[in-house]
């Protein structure tokens, strides 16, 4: 009976010849360029400003700096006096 299981078990685990020998495993590399998930998902349609990277926060440039010419028409900033009498204008309106 021991014959016939060992029959069985041989052609259920395949070939014959890897009995002598030990089954060996090896790691395979990960396709991710960063820890980032998002990195591995191609872009998205409607995903807002992750479908296009030229759009992300990280690939801003330097802040505005307007010219002189600008600066120079720009008005004077009101004082708080001014401020606070268009605050209660603006508050006081009837909707």
């Amino acid at each position: 009976m021991s014959s016939f299981v060992n029959k069985v078990k041989g052609k259920m685990s395949g070939s014959n010849d890897n009995q002598g020998q030990e089954q060996s495993f090896s790691i395979q590399p990960h396709p991710a360029k960063s820890n980032n998930p998002g990195d591995l998902e191609p872009p998205q349609p409607g995903g807002g400003l992750n479908s296009n990277p030229e759009l992300g926060a990280f690939h801003a440039r330097d802040p505005h700096v307007p010219s002189q010419e600008i600066r120079n028409n720009l008005p004077e900033p009101a004082s708080r006096d001014e401020l606070k009498a268009r605050s209660a204008q603006l508050n006081n309106r009837s909707t």
